[in-house]
């Protein structure tokens, strides 16, 4: 005849099972850890020597054009980012970007217009879908 279990364990196993279940998990290595960071993030009206050239909140449609920059440290992995530039709410275009380690610095353009006057904003975005920053600035005369 075979045995009945009565509901108890044997000791060995209870033990086993107590020291499975209470177990921390593994330590992650430091790079593990790390993230990309966001370390400057600025609209500007050009980019010399892989650096913003006067940045600003306001901007004369004259310039012909908008720079928005960004700058990661560290970058632990091959990364994509996303420069989302919005016009009043718009979402007018999206800039894919990827950026490599350890640091990188990226940007991206638009052609401004008479009729881009007004309020815009450009968002920052990883490919997780976790939004960096967010960069408001106008366009005027």
């Amino acid at each position: 005849m075979k045995k009945i279990l009565s509901g108890k364990l044997p000791i060995g196993l209870t033990t086993f099972l107590i020291l499975i279940l209470t177990a921390s998990p593994p330590a992650r290595s430091e790079e593990t850890q790390q993230k990309t960071v966001l370390v400057r993030a600025e609209m500007c009206e050009a980019i010399e020597n892989y650096k913003p050239v006067n940045p600003a909140v306001v901007f004369s449609i004259a310039l012909g054009e908008v720079y928005c920059f960004t700058s990661f440290d560290p970058v632990v992995e091959k990364t994509v980012i996303f420069h989302k530039w919005y016009k009043r709410d718009r979402l007018i275009f999206t800039m894919r970007l990827t950026l490599s380690p350890p640091k990188w610095s990226s940007f991206s353009r638009i052609q401004i217009r008479d009729a881009d006057k007004g309020p815009w904003r450009v968002e920052i975005w990883d490919e997780n879908g976790s939004l960096f920053e967010t960069l408001r600035f106008s366009m005027t005369d």
